[in-house]
């Protein structure tokens, strides 16, 4: 900090009057004008300020600037996701959002207050003082009601999940809006808490040592309450488009258990509506991928249903590099010359009855029975790349003999049987898709490996030395 001056309290009071100071390329000179005449010459004052003055200075201005960043992002996502605050929505538990509602008003109003003044008096804060412990209260309650929820959802699999999801979606999303909500009053009452305990510091030690805390543990409380708000909401949302593909789904009530009469069944397509804005900050929908070069599909077969379906269990930035429906062939039963006709006579027909639906990625294969993923949304086995351990394809030299993907996992052994074709060229074909797929896998699996092993080389080296 060099070079600064400030002014003395005669040149503010002018400025405050209603005076400016002149500027001429872009830099302040030192005459103050007003109504276009010169009415008085600004006096600038030395200012020495050490590298520790600068600190002490700037330090708690940082810090209330951070604490107010954070409740202008809390206050952002709280205004995206209004569409919560409907009659639908609170009608689900009235009683319990009238409370919190209750603190919200009042601290907005202290805050709205507080700023009109431009600092907050002892009266405005002995209005709201006693709210502190309210306010947690909701918080507490709120936070173990999403917690609740994700570990339900993470315990869950499958069918169960889904029933969970559908079950509680209307619960999830008021207590995630409710845990939002009271966190924003949280924000507010503690930015007004440290800007009290700041101003107060100037001549008690204590409170300076009380805005430091404030500011210290304020943000990271809120940061973990937000992550759990993103991990929840990451998982219903999913789930509710997911729902939204399947046939008919988006516009029925998403649970026929008994409720109050007074309350709306809501449908996927009413709380997708309410909570996808929120949605899309906290965790931007995806778009459906495109069909990949290696494709194994009977001719005609329209892939994008089972790429919308597929895209919401992708993870961020997983790559899709093929698909195919092969039949997978039981380990006890197995025959590639008797099972060839049935499995012909599917994919001639463009049907996939007896298939398997395979979606490989550059971190994992994923399975799926197709009627299964487009009825109702469901996986089946999925193998990290990171198990697989060989890839074999095998081709069959004579009529009616099924071409063949083996694939060794570090669990289990996997049969993936494709159609014979009587036509030589697109058994040809056929192999060559087959080889690429094969060659996605093995490729996929070798390259974590190395990975892996140079990983393990670089602590080796670096423990050694």
């Amino acid at each position: 900090a060099q070079g600064l001056f400030r002014l003395n309290e005669a040149t503010f009071s002018l400025l405050r009057s209603g005076g400016e100071l002149a500027a001429k390329d872009g830099a302040k000179l030192g005459a103050i004008l007003k109504n276009g005449h010169v009415i008085a010459q600004a006096r600038f004052i030395p200012v020495s300020v050490t590298a520790t003055a600068a600190i002490a200075a700037i330090g708690p201005a940082v810090a209330m600037i951070a604490l107010q960043m954070q409740l202008g992002e809390i206050s952002s996502l709280v205004r995206t996701s209004i569409a919560l605050t409907t009659q639908t929505l609170k009608a689900i538990r009235n009683e319990q959002w009238s409370e919190l509602e209750s603190l919200v008003d009042s601290i907005d109003d202290a805050s709205q207050k507080v700023r009109e003044i431009g600092a907050i008096t002892d009266t405005l804060w002995e209005s709201i003082a006693p709210m502190g412990q309210s306010i947690r209260k909701q918080i507490g309650l709120y936070r173990k009601n999403v917690t609740g929820h994700i570990q339900e959802i993470r315990k869950s699999g499958g069918h169960a999940r889904r029933q969970y999801l559908e079950s509680n979606a209307e619960a999830i999303v008021f207590d995630t809006y409710a845990l939002l909500t009271s966190l924003k009053t949280h924000a507010t009452y503690q930015a007004l808490r440290a800007a009290r305990a700041r101003k107060r510091s100037e001549t008690d030690e204590n409170e300076a040592k009380l805005f430091e805390i404030i500011t210290r543990d304020t943000p990271p409380e809120i940061e973990e309450s937000l992550e759990e708000i993103g991990q929840l909401n990451e998982s219903l949302v999913r789930e509710l488009r997911i729902i939204a593909e399947l046939p008919g789904r988006a516009t029925m009530p998403l649970t026929k258990k008994h409720r109050d009469a007074k309350a709306a069944k809501l449908t996927c397509a009413q709380l997708l509506e309410a909570i996808e804005p929120l949605a899309d900050v906290l965790h931007p929908a995806v778009d459906t991928p495109a069909v990949p070069e290696t494709v194994c599909a009977p001719d005609g077969l329209d892939l994008d249903p089972y790429l919308r379906v597929l895209r919401w269990f992708l993870e961020d930035g997983e790559q899709l590099h093929g698909i195919a429906f092969p039949y997978e062939a039981s380990t006890h039963n197995f025959s590639r010359k008797l099972l060839s006709k049935p499995v012909d006579a599917a994919w001639q027909a463009g049907k996939v009855a007896f298939s398997t639906f395979i979606a490989v990625t550059d971190r994992r294969i994923i399975t799926a029975n197709p009627r299964k993923l487009l009825r109702h949304g469901e996986l089946g086995a999925t193998y990290p790349l990171d198990d697989v351990k060989d890839v074999h394809l095998r081709t069959g030299n004579t009529d009616h003999v099924c071409p063949l993907i083996e694939v060794t996992t570090k669990q289990s052994d996997i049969r993936w049987m494709f159609p014979a074709r009587a036509d030589q060229t697109s058994i040809e074909d056929l192999a060559t898709t087959m080889d690429d797929l094969a060659s996605v896998i093995a490729e996929g699996a070798s390259g974590h490996a190395e990975t892996r092993a140079a990983i393990a080389s670089s602590a080796t080296e670096t423990a050694s030395s």
